[in-house]
Formats: C-alpha cells, sequence, structure tokens
C-alpha cells in the first residue's frame, strides 16, 4: 500500500501520517534522548572507577609492583569519561552547552602539571611562573584542562635528555584590536598562557597546519590533539598560536577574556586535602555513596548518605546543624538536587553544598552552588570539598 505524505492525508481512516521531515525529527529526538541516558550512566560507573582507583593510586607507595596496572585503569577510565562527555555535549542542541564560570586559571594549569609529575612520569624540568593576581577569566573547567592536557601532550613527547617545560600566566589588555595566530583578538582584557618547551620545535612549513583536524606527523597518532584545543579556545571566545619559542622548541599561547578583577586564588596541595568536617552525600547510585564514603572518610571526614531527597532533608533535619557541607547529584528522582538544596537553605541558609551531574551542564546551573561534573577522581572530590569549605 502507498503511503500518503501530504499532512492533510488519512491512512485506514486513522489519524493524519506524520509528514516525512517531523517522523525524522522525533526519531532524531528519541536518539538524543538516548545517547543523554547512556551518557549519564555510562559516567555514574565510572566515576565510581576513577574514585576508587585514584584513591587506591594515592594510598599506594611508588615501588608497588601492582602500581602501574592501576595507572593503566585510570587511563583507560579517562579516555571513556572522554567519550561520555563527547556524547553528552553531541545530545545536546544547545551550542553552549556548558555554563562558564569564573575562575583562575592558576589553579587548572597547578593540577594539570600534577598529572604529568606522578611517579614513574618521563623526567622533566618543570617551571611554572605564575601572575600572582591574575585576572578573573570565565571558562568550563574541565574543557580548559583537557585543552592544556592536549598542549602538554605534545610537549611532553618533545625528544631529547634534557627535556624543560616552562608554563607560565600574565593579565594583558589591549587598547587595540591584536592579531594572534590565524584570529585576532578585540580591545579587553585577558589572560595570557604561554607553554612552551625547549624541543626540536615546529618546521615552517609544518606550522600552518598544526590546528588542522587529521593533521598529524607523528605515527599513529588521529591528528586530533591540537585542533581539539583549537576548539575548545575559540568557544570560549579566546584565541590559540604556536610559534617557534626563541631558546629553540615551541611556545603555544593562549588568550582568553578577561575581566580586571583578581580571580581568588586557593592553592591546596594533595597533603592538604584532609578534614574532620561532616559531609552529607546524597545520589540515588549506592555505588557512588558507596566510594563517596570510602574516599571522604580516608581524609579524615565523617560522612552521612541519604539515597534520596526526601532522605537528605530528614537527615538534616535531625543532624542539628551539625552538618558542614551537602555534595549532591542534580538528577535524582521524586526530588532533584536543586529542588534538595532550595528545601536545604530554607532549613539554614547559609548551608554549603557542592552540585554533582553526569549530564552536561547548562547555563542555567545555579551558580549559587559549587559544581563538580561527573566522572571525577577521588582528588577532584577532595578538592573540591575542601575549596567549598574554606
Amino acid at each position: 500500500m502507498k503511503l500518503e505524505t501530504d499532512a492533510n492525508a488519512v491512512t485506514n481512516g486513522h489519524e493524519p501520517a506524520l509528514e516525512p521531515a517531523v517522523a525524522h525529527k522525533q526519531k532524531l529526538d528519541c536518539a538524543l534522548q538516548l545517547i543523554r541516558t547512556v551518557a549519564l550512566d555510562f559516567n555514574n560507573a565510572l566515576t565510581s572507577v576513577l574514585g576508587h582507583t585514584s584513591l587506591l593510586l594515592a594510598q599506594m607507595p611508588p615501588g608497588n609492583p601492582w602500581r602501574n596496572s592501576l595507572v593503566e585503569v585510570e587511563k583507560s577510565a579517562e579516555r571513556a569519561a572522554e567519550i561520555a562527555s563527547d556524547l553528552a555535549s553531541f545530545s545536546r542542541q544547545e551550542k553552549d552547552a556548558r555554563g562558564n564560570a569564573p575562575g583562575n586559571l592558576n589553579q587548572v594549569l597547578r593540577r594539570t602539571v600534577e598529572l604529568y609529575q606522578a611517579p614513574g612520569a618521563p623526567p622533566i624540568t618543570w617551571t611554572l611562573q605564575l601572575e600572582n593576581r591574575l585576572y578573573t577569566a570565565s571558562f568550563d573547567e574541565a574543557k580548559m584542562q583537557q585543552a592544556f592536557m592536549k598542549i602538554l601532550d605534545n610537549a611532553v613527547q618533545t625528544q631529547g635528555r634534557d627535556r624543560r617545560i616552562q608554563v607560565s600566566t600574565s593579565n594583558r589588555s589591549l587598547s587595540e584590536p591584536m592579531r594572534i595566530g590565524t584570529g585576532q583578538l578585540s580591545p579587553g582584557h585577558y589572560v595570557c598562557v604561554e607553554i612552551s618547551d625547549n624541543g626540536a620545535g615546529i618546521t615552517p612549513d609544518i606550522l600552518p597546519r598544526v590546528f588542522e583536524p587529521f593533521f598529524t606527523t607523528k605515527p599513529g597518532h588521529r591528528g586530533l590533539g591540537l585542533a581539539w584545543v583549537y576548539g575548545i579556545i575559540t568557544n570560549h571566545d579566546g584565541q590559540v598560536a604556536i610559534g617557534p619559542h626563541e631558546s629553540g622548541g615551541a611556545t603555544v599561547t593562549v588568550y582568553l577574556p578577561a575581566r580586571k578583577k583578581i580571580a581568588r586564588d586557593t592553592e591546596i596541595h594533595d597533603h592538604d586535602l584532609t578534614g574532620n568536617q561532616t559531609i552529607l552525600m546524597v545520589d540515588d547510585e549506592e555505588l557512588l555513596l558507596t566510594m563517596g564514603q570510602t574516599i571522604l572518610s580516608a581524609y579524615g571526614y565523617r560522612v552521612l548518605t541519604a539515597s534520596s531527597g526526601e532522605k537528605a532533608v530528614e537527615i538534616f533535619r535531625n543532624s542539628a546543624g551539625n552538618i558542614d557541607l551537602v555534595v549532591t547529584d542534580l538528577v535524582m528522582p521524586q526530588m532533584s538536587g536543586r529542588e534538595l538544596s532550595d528545601r536545604l537553605r530554607q532549613v539554614t541558609p547559609g548551608v554549603r553544598i557542592v552540585c554533582t551531574s553526569g549530564y552536561v551542564r547548562t547555563n542555567q546551573a545555579d551558580e549559587e552552588d559549587a559544581y563538580l561534573q561527573k566522572p571525577f577522581t577521588s582528588q577532584a572530590l577532595l578538592r573540591k570539598v575542601k575549596e567549598a569549605l574554606h
């Protein structure tokens, strides 16, 4: 039987047949919803894997024979987390899927460099020259750390015995437009990040193509690293360029728009991550409650758990003001994390709250609360808790 495509046509005397474009949109919407759901569940599982693995690595001495295997597990989980993040971003229709929050890029750079200074890492001399009164930039912390990691990956892979990498930040104010790389910066205030290495550098014939997708000079590489960096930086309304370093090697320069306001810089080292406060963790996934309780308890915190918003409100009311921080998932049945935050503030207006989610954060996210994107490592959770309690 031939199907009619006219909007007024009927099939067997029933409802009018859907137009092909409408049917296609419905299928696409269903597919996107499925992707969002899969990404959320995937992120929850990865959060548990990354949390427990990073906790074991933090407690394990460098010479332990199982350490290398755990490092590989952590790398695999981080790679899977990138895929889940890409799926979540793809499944949203907003151009700017995550909300950018004001912050201090020095903190992101310190944490990123620390990942390359772990026991067993290649012998590299690191120099950090960070502006101690850095301007405030607005950025997606997770994406910006990914960009810096991809830049540092290239710097770490440079050849030579005496390998040196320098990371610096500075404030820049432009009174007129300035050309950088293939883009142009408008007059205004910026944070400038420069990452330099002393490797072989980049030949002039290759330099114009370094940001092209799938272009690479390294066997076995997909050529997406610097293209990814370019996309992240330009999506933040910034610019990035690569050029030769004065003493050999190469320098990657990043400019991000900023406000002429000194960003708060709470440098927290790994040995500062302990605490003795009481924390209420709220999540409808029991495995994540177990993970959070295990990590935070190992660092001295007293941890209460609730598997729903209703239970969290009950525990909070019965605690008589003894809970110092609430860490809650945003997406839960019956009562969302945002609704829970509102309920808790009715009881204690000044309660400190950290929100977590495996979904991509939207621009409507409540900036009154700190935010931690799933999946996260034990160190990321501990740092966010420490920052929230400051």
